[in-house]
């Protein structure tokens, strides 16, 4: 059976060079990277050599870098110690964020009494800027912003220079899950003064498991897991050093070639959304998916004219794997918290498909993609 992926957004495939790379590690490289012993001191070495590699991608220093076990560990590690660590009374937030934002933001709410303000959206789910501007006035408190860089639903970008210029101008912190963004577009510490970010490799073809937060210099940096003083005591356990140097193989290749392949998988998208428009009516697209410049060109967020109940489980049976929403909401019967905030309820009853694509989706690809869709919506 033929077999389309379409769920970028959730994973992406690992990169023969990168398993090759992984491999090559896991066979050499098996030292402790706290022993003391000369092959302790190689797994140490290429630990350090992979974060001066990432941090230098992202015109960083290496000592900002902390290795997590991916983008919901480094949220976690951030958001906690904002208000643990660092002070924090007040978090501004969005109802469409990550569930590692939301859920962390709740906990820390019911735990330490801060105060939760949630920024507007528009009728698109971007940001409300002048409401959040309008927030950041009015704040009495010592406050973090909590804002995700590009929506793993729907794909809107947010504007980090406006928000983060938003955040110095009003001497509040400034954290960010950049999951969906990393290696996919451009980030310069120095250009965009963010304070804190995150990542996970499986987003841009790397291993699963392996991510990293960014913790700008000055922060002190207290850890959710104890029992050792691994990653300069930020989090206790011995480091995955394979997944470690997977994830800094595929940072570099991606970034190597990152506007080639934006423009490559832009193209794939567009022609996707031409094709949809022409073979289906009252097709409408999710929050600013559909644009080629206010949404990641990795995401396309999709609503038929009606309701059709069967349709993942059928275009699974046809090997095609996509998403209703996340990937981590698809087994939730509540449905996308991102589409209940922006659609009004009758549109929501409406079948939405998230399609996610890859430097490895073709045409070909496409087009066999709207032929199932033919047979199926009828």
């Amino acid at each position: 059976m033929k077999t389309i992926y379409l769920d970028n957004a959730a994973t992406t495939p690992m990169l023969p060079e990168v398993i090759e790379s992984v491999t090559a590690v896991m066979k050499s490289t098996y030292g402790n990277p706290s022993s003391t012993h000369q092959i302790g001191r190689k797994s140490r070495a290429l630990v350090e050599n992979a974060r001066k590699s990432i941090a230098n991608l992202l015109n960083a220093s290496s000592s900002e870098l902390f290795f997590t076990a991916g983008g919901s560990e480094a949220d976690n590690l951030i958001l906690h110690n904002a208000v643990t660590n660092l002070e924090v009374k007040t978090i501004i937030s969005s109802k469409i964020e990550h569930h590692a934002i939301i859920h962390t933001i709740e906990h820390l709410k019911e735990k330490y009494n801060i105060e939760v303000k949630w920024v507007n959206l528009t009728s698109k789910g971007s940001i409300d800027y002048n409401h959040l501007e309008e927030l950041l006035e009015n704040t009495l408190t010592k406050t973090l912003v909590s804002l995700m860089y590009v929506n793993n639903e729907i794909g809107n970008i947010l504007d980090l220079k406006k928000v983060s210029n938003f955040c110095i101008k009003n001497k509040v912190l400034f954290h960010s899950d950049t999951v969906q963004g990393i290696a996919h577009f451009d980030i310069d510490v120095v250009k965009t003064p963010i304070d804190f970010f995150t990542a996970s490799a499986h987003k841009f073809h790397g291993p699963k498991g392996v991510g990293y937060a960014y913790i700008k210099k000055g922060f002190g940096v207290q850890p959710l897991l104890f029992g050792g003083e691994q990653e300069k005591g930020a989090r206790a356990g011995t480091e995955n050093i394979h997944s470690i140097y997977g994830m800094q193989k595929a940072m570099e290749i991606a970034c190597k070639n990152l506007e080639e392949e934006a423009k490559s998988i832009q193209a794939i998208k567009s022609y996707f959304i031409t094709s949809l428009k022409s073979n289906f009516e009252g097709i409408k697209f999710n929050g600013l998916s559909e644009s080629e410049t206010e949404s990641s060109y990795i995401i396309l967020n999709v609503r038929f004219s009606k309701a059709y109940p069967m349709l993942l489980f059928n275009l699974d049976l046809k090997g095609i794997a996509v998403s209703g929403g996340s990937a981590c909401q698809s087994g939730s019967s509540k449905g996308s918290h991102v589409l209940h905030e922006i659609l009004e309820e009758k549109e929501t009853l409406k079948t939405s498909v998230r399609f996610s694509f890859s430097k490895f989706t073709s045409k070909t690809d496409i087009d066999y993609v709207i032929s199932i869709l033919k047979d199926l919506i009828k």
